[in-house]
């Protein structure tokens, strides 16, 4: 405690808090138009829908952070899910927490091999994921082929973990309120990425190799380890993302999934990410997600159709990025001081 007193000017230096009222807006501004958007079993549809997409958001914040960037994690994802959940079938194997655990050390090696291309031959982590993505829905192909696995052939524990609910609300309507399992997973990522990123010194070299990679390694800092980190991170996350995103379909395609990862990068981004790396924080990310999320759930409530998504999307990413940059610039032609 510094015993510091925040003014509405400092709150709305702050990204999270612009975001927060972008938010609030929204919501309000749906709920006139339609009041069932506050009906319980309507918020909880949108943490459910949310939970994939806020595990990924929660890798790409580290790696941007970093001033990397990897556009692979989907198809990263879907080879971590589809081959463990494959590998359990051929086994008989039905285990959540060892679909979880192998799911997540594949994703590893895969963000592990990303990280090391990055580093040892010094290409762009642009083209290197780029690259990676096609490579691993290639390989999956190739090695596993594209066989579609319906719910009846899911492992039954997979399968209880998508529609089983960690609490249930009567409603007056007759029906139940369900909040998924996915919160569980989902916040201890939350934390875990919180506390690397605000307790660590790892946290501290990740956000020191984004500002400035020179200065970073002229500190000492050892810039190989940090990327290996950041991108194997990734992965893991992934890998937890394709129990979830099987358990949420009940099924998995070898080929879905993959396409979404601009939509994730945006989520960061809007939440105060920089591409050039140096800044990005959870909260920020939360809110960036949350808003996307509430944004393709709630559009076909006021009437509009779900094409309308990216429009929108593009239109708060545009105003969020640029309201930032625009107090920054202010923010600088006050600070500076002319010689």
């Amino acid at each position: 405690m510094n015993g510091r007193r925040y003014t509405i000017g400092d709150l709305m230096k702050r990204q999270e808090s612009v975001l927060f009222l972008i938010l609030f807006a929204y919501c309000a501004f749906v709920s006139i138009v339609n009041p069932t958007f506050l009906a319980l079993d309507n918020i909880f549809d949108i943490v459910k829908s949310s939970a994939g997409m806020m595990v990924l958001a929660m890798g790409v914040l580290v790696v941007l952070v970093s001033g990397g960037i990897d556009v692979s994690f989907t198809a990263m994802a879907i080879f971590s899910g589809y081959i463990t959940i494959r590998i359990m079938i051929a086994f008989g194997i039905d285990s959540l927490f060892l679909a979880f655990l192998a799911s997540a050390f594949i994703g590893l090696f895969l963000g592990f091999l990303n990280g090391i291309i990055v580093h040892k031959f010094r290409l762009r982590p642009l083209i290197v994921t780029l690259g990676t993505q096609n490579i691993f829905i290639g390989a999956l192909s190739v090695l596993f082929g594209t066989k579609f696995i319906p719910v009846g052939q899911m492992p039954k524990s997979i399968v209880r973990f998508g529609t089983n609910s960690l609490l249930s609300i009567p409603l007056s309507s007759g029906g139940t309120a369900n909040l998924t399992l996915f919160l569980v997973p989902v916040a201890l990522v939350v934390l875990v990425t919180w506390f690397i990123l605000n307790r660590t010194m790892l946290g501290k070299s990740v956000y020191a190799l984004g500002s400035s990679p020179v200065a970073a390694q002229r500190a000492g800092l050892n810039i190989a380890s940090i990327r290996y980190f950041v991108y194997s991170y990734m992965g893991v996350l992934a890998g937890i993302m394709g129990i979830i995103y099987a358990a949420e379909v009940r099924s998995l395609n070898p080929i879905s999934l993959v396409g979404e990862e601009l939509t994730i990068i945006a989520a960061t981004v809007l939440g105060g990410a920089k591409l050039t790396g140096g800044r990005g924080t959870v909260l920020g990310t939360f809110f960036g997600v949350l808003i996307i999320s509430v944004l393709n759930t709630t559009l076909i409530l006021i009437g509009l159709s779900s094409s309308w998504n990216n429009f929108f999307v593009g239109i708060i990413i545009l105003l969020s990025v640029g309201i930032t940059a625009f107090r920054n610039k202010k923010e600088s032609e006050k600070n500076l001081i002319f010689l």
